[in-house]
């Protein structure tokens, strides 16, 4: 979940799935995709992935992947040159300027499968910037559905002179956009929104800048969700949340 300030207060990157896309076709959503093996090697690879305090091998392998599939679907590259990494994580994250020649030489053997990110960091000397990150949610899909998944989802603050575009292949549109904006061209069918995303773009909602929304992730405990269908006296149906998860609620209307 990529954010940055605006005129209008915050904003979140999101794409539009594919309408042939496996998952989520149509939907607007925040860029991401599966953990890949690769991705467990560069985690545990400390020259790549620098360690934090209290990530184990698993949360570090799906920062990996929310770093990878941001530059694959967006062009955003939470990286920094190798030797800029302090102990205090304040180091700036590769420039504009660098970015456009690393997806000129890479970006197109990787969408094809011919490269990959571990490959690029090497030839291009970078190291992850695992601290860029803050933790903000995990779901996971209910016992019903047929096709299931468990999604962690995080924040972090675009680089402020990198450009955010969707791929064009697995994406087809892209838009920075208020949480509060997304929610009611939604209900006015604009676009399509999961649940998931319509609950994180409300919780999200709350904050007005990035850098309180990233305090306020970063001292709360994510609670896994997994929700549950109940119907209301009228037949109305609606989605059970575990109270503790922090989403102002436990039972909620879906938008879809």
């Amino acid at each position: 979940m990529l954010l940055r300030d605006s005129d209008n207060g915050m904003e979140v990157f999101m794409i539009v799935r594919h309408q042939n896309s496996d998952v989520h076709a149509g939907a607007l959503v925040f860029p991401g995709g599966r953990v890949d093996d690769e991705d467990y090697e560069l985690a545990a690879d400390a020259a790549v992935f620098p360690p934090l305090a209290g990530v184990d091998a698993d949360m570090a392998a799906l920062r990996v992947a929310a770093v990878r599939e941001t530059f694959e679907e967006c062009g955003v590259l939470l990286a920094r040159a190798r030797g800029d990494s302090g102990a205090s994580g304040d180091a700036a994250l590769v420039s504009a300027a660098r970015l456009r020649e690393i997806e000129a030489t890479h970006r197109a053997a990787m969408m094809r499968k011919e490269r990959t990110f571990g490959a690029i960091l090497a030839a291009e000397n970078l190291v992850i910037a695992s601290d860029a990150m803050v933790y903000f949610a995990n779901w996971i899909t209910p016992e019903r559905s047929a096709k299931r998944f468990d999604t962690h989802f995080f924040l972090a603050a675009a680089p402020s002179d990198q450009i955010a575009l969707h791929d064009g292949h697995e994406a087809v549109d892209s838009v920075w956009i208020a949480p509060a904006t997304a929610l009611e061209r939604a209900k006015a069918d604009v676009y399509q929104l999961r649940f998931p995303t319509q609950m994180n773009l409300q919780k999200l909602g709350r904050h007005a800048l990035p850098a309180a929304a990233m305090d306020v992730a970063r001292a709360s405990r994510v609670v896994t969700v997994m929700s549950k269908q109940e119907k209301t006296a009228d037949g109305k149906r609606m989605l059970r949340l575990p109270l503790e998860a922090d989403y102002g609620g436990e039972l909620f209307e879906p938008l879809f």
